[in-house]
């Protein structure tokens, strides 16, 4: 079993930048394919973007495509989203999830979630 545990959100201002790293523990990573997702308040949790084990393959939110971009760090274990031109639109938490299977949204394991705030 992996544990996932998600840092780097915060406070921006629209037009900035954030990056957000998902960390594990207990497995490696690099036998998951991991997938961001967001939920704004009073909203379903949405699916953000997704990479697979190998790093290789991405794919992404039509809402964010061109302005995040997931890698992944296999030797270091984690995963990271660079969000770029940040509106406030993009408030919201943010989870990462794992899961041996490559799917869109019924992942085994997730990490707390990393509140991102975007003022404008």
């Amino acid at each position: 079993q992996v544990q996932l545990v998600e840092s780097g959100g915060g406070l921006v201002q629209a037009g900035g930048s954030l990056r957000l790293s998902c960390a594990a523990s207990g497995r490696t990573l690099s036998t998951y394919n991991v997938g961001w997702f967001r939920q704004a308040p009073g909203k379903e949790r949405e699916f953000v973007a997704r990479i697979t084990k190998s790093g290789i393959s991405t794919y992404y939110a039509d809402s964010v495509k061109g302005r995040f971009t997931v890698s992944r760090d296999n030797a270091k274990n984690t995963v990271s989203l660079q969000m770029n031109s940040l509106t406030p639109a993009d408030t919201a938490v943010y989870y990462c999830a794992a899961d041996v299977r490559l799917t869109m949204s019924n992942y085994a394991y997730w990490g707390q979630g990393t509140q991102v705030t975007v003022s404008s």
